[in-house]
């Protein structure tokens, strides 16, 4: 079974070194480009006035971030062990740096209409959230065909 985090485990992870710093880098890259991304051509990917567009945005966004961060894990050589960790280290800076661009989102997003804030916020938990089910859906089926 997935071990499991508490709250005040979580602040102690980078100091233990269970934080991967080289996947949090990864991660702030990430943030860096998409911001930019957003800025530049949000509007034509942020359509709040579109239920399709909205669901399908998320759906892909979920799938691209799990199939980005076992690749990732892969690529630094995480044991399988040490994916939902590296998964944190991944979508760290975009939970600590995108509620910014939300409390500011039209001084950020000049370009996507301002109604687009809640459909961006919810957009970024669904990256987070495919970050996090990508470190542990093979874990869990490992385990049960170990059983």
């Amino acid at each position: 079974m997935a071990e499991i985090i508490s709250e005040y485990e979580l602040m102690f992870l980078y100091e233990e070194g269970a934080m991967n710093r080289t996947l949090l880098l990864y991660g702030f890259a990430l943030w860096v480009v998409g911001t930019i991304g957003v800025r530049f051509g949000g509007q034509l990917l942020l359509r709040p006035e579109s239920a399709v567009s909205i669901i399908v945005l998320y759906a892909l966004s979920i799938v691209a971030m799990a199939l980005l961060t076992r690749r990732l894990c892969r690529a630094v050589g995480l044991p399988r062990s040490e994916w939902l960790a590296g998964a944190v280290s991944l979508a760290l800076p975009t939970l600590l740096l995108d509620p910014l661009s939300s409390a500011f989102f039209p001084a950020v997003f000049p370009n996507v209409s301002p109604s687009a804030a809640g459909l961006f916020g919810g957009w970024m938990l669904c990256c987070c959230a495919g970050a996090l089910l990508g470190a542990t859906i093979g874990a869990v089926r490992s385990e049960a065909a170990a059983r």
